[in-house]
């Protein structure tokens, strides 16, 4: 069973273009039936087995149900460059913390220099304001846009899979981020 799972589903749930559709009880059985066997064969214990039965009855949708199981079903060659939309979630939330740390590094590192060479230097006007309020804007955007950032990431992630799913484009024609 576990070798043609993705076979027997009558649309390809790890396909991003698949991925936003309604999952049918068929398609909920079929995981169903896989965590059943991977629960008889020692690969899951109980709790595991009923946490993750019931993931797979509230799921709505098919990219949901390839996260269930994806450590107990082996990848195949057949579909290489899928990504559930889980994963792409994933992605763009980890591009955001590293956007945070970058931002928070460009406020951090100028304003330590800047006080150090202020308090050795001078002690008169305090002219490191200047640089704190112009880095510390970008890192205020970060913290408070999050969810926009997180958004503008994942559809980029989207348009990318989306290229690599159609192929090579024609000649000629560049690509666009």
């Amino acid at each position: 069973m576990s070798d043609d799972l993705w076979a027997s589903f009558a649309r390809d749930p790890r396909s991003p273009a698949n991925a936003g559709l309604r999952a049918a009880d068929r398609d909920r059985d079929l995981i169903h039936q896989l965590l059943g066997e991977a629960y008889a064969d020692g690969r899951l214990d109980r709790e595991e087995f009923d946490q993750r039965s019931g993931q797979t009855s509230a799921a709505r949708t098919l990219g949901e149900l390839p996260p269930i199981v994806a450590d107990l079903v082996a990848p195949t060659g057949s579909v290489p460059a899928l990504v559930v939309s889980g994963d792409v979630h994933g992605q763009a939330v980890e591009k955001y913390r590293s956007d945070r740390r970058e931002a928070f590094m460009g406020f951090l590192g100028p304003s330590i220099i800047c006080v150090v060479i202020w308090f050795v230097l001078t002690m008169g006007f305090f002219w490191p304001g200047f640089v704190i309020a112009g880095t510390g804007i970008n890192l205020v955007r970060t913290l408070v846009m999050r969810q926009d950032i997180i958004a503008g990431h994942e559809r980029k992630l989207e348009k990318k899979r989306l290229r690599e799913l159609e192929g090579p484009e024609e000649p000629g024609i560049p690509e666009s981020d």
